[in-house]
């Protein structure tokens, strides 16, 4: 498959020359840049500029810190990040806290310049290719309106800044604009490039038709929702409702019922498109096999889980990225890798049982065998005691032949036949890089590669991140269908995912069924960044987020008459307890503050911009 690849190149400032009345020779042209009237006149360095719009992706979501990290799906296991900035509630303007590059202000603004330069300068193409001009023009304008998605989303109304400004314009300085103004905006940018993009094939990675509107998608979903109706998030929030700059924040008048409604014909757009969605047509359940690879089929882009997603951030090995290592950031230090992000237990207990009903700690049959019958997207995100995985490496496959997670502690006996203590390889007292151990008693699955051939930090793997998926549009349009009453048509399509993960259809209505839909697409899409902010535009993160990080304690203990001198998961030879524990508070004491519903902008934008109004709360 053709892969978008992201350049280097210097493009957005013009090459300079020396010149001289007589002396030719020094009026030469730089050897390390282009021109700027080089760029424009040239179809392929115009096409390399566009390319190099695609860089404000980064590693899309693969950085070794997560913003699943930033919620109740993960905890960071290092220290001094920035995290527990932004998970106890200590955000502020001289310290944002740790903040993705792909989010950041002035990042996300410097690229919105190179957008508006190629806009301007497609505008009056200098070369003669009007099909690659329209091509190019929907890119820019895709890539603008992700961009000003990223803003909005994260800090509510920006600048709109629709040129790229030169040293002679006569102010440089711009307010920031409603929150309506910024929607209506991206959603004009993604209807233009949808109309441009229409009918073309792309190459993987890069903006289609399908993009664009999914994008416009989601965008008209947040704005409908709780958040951003300030009626509503004024009612649920002293500190929104003594914000003086409302309408920043999100809409002040009109029927939020149409909004609902263009949200839910935006989505419906999406999933008419041909060719798109994966086991989306099952009528029944599939077996616990079946929609455990359904789902990694998924989150892996193979055997045919590629056509979920429509739009990804790819890697190759050729080009090795830190959005290839994955494996190395997220998987078991007993694998010599460094657990950055870790599930806690809140997640972990979210996972139903097969049969749909809750898992629940009071249940004495649940809470003895915690991972047996759960639904099968569990096995395929979360790694966790007695878990199969891949092979260890050489210097630890000895200790553990059955290649099984261990994050327990279990009896053994030793030489003299007596029981002793040990340690499991996956833990903070393991024998191997006990400092990347787990802080939680659980690893990520998701993502990473299972082939045995990558293993460690010397390993690289090629899994896309998803930006937009098909299966986010199923929910954007459900959720919808709920707040607007239509909750037949909404479990038609919420079981849809369910079939396909194995698990029984949703029967609920009215609140309960957007309880089980606000689960189930927090099971669903688990690590995509979609939690961050579905527990915002919901106002809920003072329920959710608020919640102190956990874990699990396991312990096995050999049955009467049992001897086990290598350890292994065997619960015909052990009798295994498993204990909840809060994380210690002096590792991460997770608060609530509605000032969070927002991120502060950084005082030295502030101070760039005598224009700009902070953000409430800070």
């Amino acid at each position: 498959m053709k892969r978008i690849k992201i350049l280097a190149i210097s493009f957005f400032t013009a090459g300079f020359t020396m010149t001289s009345c007589n002396d030719d020779f020094v009026n030469t042209k730089p050897l390390d840049a282009v021109s700027e009237s080089a760029v424009w006149s040239d179809a392929a360095l115009t096409d390399a500029f566009v390319t190099n719009l695609y860089g404000g992706f980064g590693n899309g979501g693969f950085d070794e810190q997560m913003l699943a990290s930033l919620t109740d799906e993960t905890m960071f296991t290092h220290p001094g990040r920035g995290i527990t900035t932004i998970t106890e509630a200590r955000s502020n303007p001289a310290d944002n806290g740790w903040i993705n590059g792909t989010l950041a202000w002035a990042n996300m603004y410097s690229r919105i310049r190179a957008c508006n330069l190629a806009i301007q300068n497609l505008e009056k193409p200098q070369f003669n290719d009007p099909t690659l001009v329209n091509r190019l023009m929907g890119e820019a304008k895709f890539m603008r309106a992700y961009y000003y998605h990223q803003l909005v989303r994260y800090y509510g109304g920006v600048p709109i800044v629709d040129k790229a400004y030169t040293l002679d314009d006569p102010d440089l300085l711009a307010e920031r604009k409603s929150y309506e103004e910024c929607i209506n905006f991206i959603v004009k940018d993604c209807d233009e490039a949808a109309k441009l993009l229409d009918g073309r094939t792309m190459a993987a990675g890069r903006a289609t038709k399908a993009a664009a509107l999914a994008l416009k998608a989601r965008n008209l979903l947040y704005a409908a929702s709780d958040l951003h109706d300030m009626t509503t998030a004024k009612a649920k929030s002293p500190t929104l409702a003594a914000y003086a700059k409302a309408e920043i924040l999100g809409y002040t008048s009109g029927n939020r019922s149409e909004r609902w409604q263009k949200a839910k014909d935006a989505a419906k757009a999406v999933l008419d498109l041909a060719g798109l969605g994966y086991q989306v047509s099952l009528t029944a359940p599939a077996t616990k096999e079946d929609a455990t690879n359904n789902y990694m089929n998924i989150a892996l882009a193979r055997n045919g889980g590629e056509k979920d997603l429509i739009l990804g951030r790819y890697f190759i090995n050729a080009k090795q990225e830190n959005g290839g290592r994955q494996g190395l950031f997220n998987g078991p230090n007993g694998y010599h890798n460094w657990a950055g992000n870790t599930p806690i237990q809140l997640m972990v207990d979210d996972y139903e049982m097969m049969d749909g009903t809750k898992f629940d700690w009071n249940k004495p049959e649940h809470a003895a065998n915690p991972y047996q019958n759960r639904d099968p997207r569990m096995y395929a995100s979360i790694l966790y005691d007695g878990a199969n995985w891949k092979p260890r490496t050489a210097d630890v496959a000895t200790k553990d032949p059955a290649n099984q997670i261990q994050t327990g502690s279990y009896e053994v006996t030793n030489a003299s036949g007596a029981k002793v203590q040990y340690f499991g390889l996956d833990t903070r007292q393991s024998s191997v890089e006990d400092w990347n151990g787990s802080y939680t008693g659980y690893y990520v699955r998701k993502f990473i590669d299972p082939n045995p051939s990558i293993v460690d930090q010397n390993s690289w793997q090629q899994i896309p991140w998803p930006f937009l998926r098909y299966t986010e549009a199923i929910f954007n349009y459900a959720e919808a269908c709920i707040e607007l009453g239509q909750d037949a048509e909404a479990r038609t399509w919420l079981n849809k995912i369910r079939f396909r993960s194995g698990m029984p259809a949703l029967t609920e209505s009215g609140d309960a069924l957007r309880e089980r839909y606000r689960n189930e697409r927090r099971i669903e899409m688990f690590l995509e960044e979609q939690r961050f902010h579905d527990t915002r535009r919901w106002m809920i993160a003072d329920k959710t987020l608020a919640r102190k990080a956990n874990g699990i304690t396991v312990i096995g203990k050999l049955k009467t008459g049992k001897t086990m001198s290598l350890y292994k998961y065997d619960p015909t030879s052990y009798d295994y307890t498993y204990k909840v524990f809060e994380i210690d508070p002096g590792k991460e004491n997770r608060a609530w503050l509605d000032k969070m519903y927002y991120l502060p902008i950084h005082r030295d934008e502030m101070n760039r911009n005598n224009k700009l109004v902070q953000n409430p709360g800070y």
